[in-house]
């Protein structure tokens, strides 16, 4: 009984539907588009396949909720292979939103935090969201107040590309907040998006080079790593007995 029941899975009728073309067409009559875009009215079906064949063409159903049905007379092949290039192309513009972690320490001079509000804008300017985290050790977490001036100055340094969209918040030993693009920067990340692949679909008709991908901002390591935050903690405890 239940190898029975399997057979007619819902999920298995889904998979299998396909745009109707041709013989597949069913219905007694439906309402064509030729091949150049007038308008044939509603014909017969095995009329409208007749002048479709008649050109070298197929007769396509693109509205099957319509009624009747609409169907347009064309090259279903080439139909396919633009169809799969709209959708290719509709990925490759859509707006990917990342969150880029810039790590601080209390101790983090001016200049380093310099260099990193300056990659920070180069991710905001590339449509990316940024989390700047302010990283305490040992007793440094007595005093917040250096994180909240750090990342003041981050926010004023940031202020014409990004809005704050999450206020300072402590996580565990860390400070942090998130800043997000401005509409007009996405408008513009969107704008180079497709110049890029106005220029990438030039490319691939000349046969060219395609153009390179614009490379990432590489930050520098933090002077210390995870491993001597235990030790810190430990030589400040060791100091307290």
């Amino acid at each position: 009984m239940a190898l029975g029941s399997s057979r007619f899975d819902p999920r298995q009728q889904q998979r299998q539907y396909q745009i109707r073309v041709n013989h597949r067409i069913r219905v007694p009559e439906v309402r064509v588009v030729d091949a150049d875009g007038s308008m044939l009215g509603v014909l017969a079906t095995h009329e409208a396949l007749r002048k479709a064949q008649e050109q070298g063409l197929d007769l396509v159903e693109v509205n099957p909720k319509a009624e009747p049905p609409v169907c347009k007379i064309l090259d279903f092949g080439k139909y396919k292979y633009e169809e799969k290039k709209k959708q290719a192309q509709a990925r490759r513009n859509q707006s990917v939103v990342e969150i880029k972690e810039i790590k601080l320490r209390p101790k983090t001079d001016d200049h380093d935090i310099a260099f990193k509000v300056k990659a920070a804008r180069r991710f905001l300017e590339a449509g990316h969201k940024v989390k700047f985290t302010v990283r305490f050790r040992g007793r440094e977490i007595t005093h917040p107040e250096k994180a909240h001036e750090q990342l003041d100055i981050v926010l004023k340094a940031t202020d014409d590309v990004a809005n704050m969209e999450t206020r300072p918040m402590m996580e565990a030993r860390a400070m942090s907040l998130v800043v997000a693009p401005k509409p007009a920067v996405m408008q513009r990340v969107a704008q180079q998006r497709a110049a890029q692949e106005k220029a990438r679909l030039q490319a691939e008709r000349e046969g060219k080079p395609l153009p390179p991908v614009p490379s990432s901002v590489e930050l520098p390591e933090d002077e210390d790593d995870d491993d001597e935050d235990d030790d810190d903690e430990g030589d400040e405890e060791s100091g307290s007995n």
